[in-house]
């Protein structure tokens, strides 16, 4: 699975973006470079096993351990002390990254509840695409009855665009359902 996707990228993709914005450098061409999974627990902090089971959650999604993620800050009226763990999150890079892509845009998204593709808006300015899923339960790997909590996450996709359109571009030409 993740062979063909990287071949699709070397041959199909690259081809179509350097038709599409002219580019006369070969290392021009836009690549996915990582994609962060966060999820962040504010009830982490009166329930530890709630941050354990979403470490399991995560391992088992992406493949990869997490890494709990620590507060930077005290903050009074969210009892929250500094040092105290309030999430996890993991960065995929490679042949792990490219598996949960195509896992991703072809198996979980279009088991979300009344899908139309996602929104066009969630682009940061210089080429990487954030989103928000609600609950963990879109991915195949996570058994329903096992869940204690539904618990959402972030999903952040780093690419080498300079542009938004250009990355909206490759994320389209990787599969990533847009909304029309």
């Amino acid at each position: 699975m993740t062979a063909r996707l990287r071949e699709t990228y070397k041959n199909d993709v690259f081809k179509a973006l350097q038709e599409k914005f002219g580019y006369k450098n070969p290392m021009e061409v836009p690549k996915l470079v990582k994609v962060t999974i966060n999820m962040g627990l504010g009830e982490a902090k009166e329930n530890a096993k709630i941050l354990d089971s979403a470490v399991k959650e995560l391992a088992v999604i992406s493949g990869q351990r997490p890494v709990k993620t620590k507060a930077r800050k005290s903050i009074a009226n969210f009892k929250v002390r500094e040092g105290m763990p309030v999430g996890c999150k993991v960065t995929l890079r490679g042949d792990n990254m490219y598996e949960f892509v195509d896992k991703f845009f072809n198996i979980s998204l279009p088991r979300v509840r009344d899908f139309k593709g996602v929104s066009k808006n969630s682009f940061d300015g210089r080429g990487n695409y954030s989103m928000g899923i609600k609950e963990q339960l879109i991915f195949p790997e996570i058994r329903y009855d096992e869940v204690e909590s539904i618990k959402g996450m972030n999903i952040v996709f780093t690419t080498t665009a300079k542009t938004d359109e250009e990355a909206a571009a490759l994320l389209s030409l990787l599969g990533m359902p847009f909304e029309k």
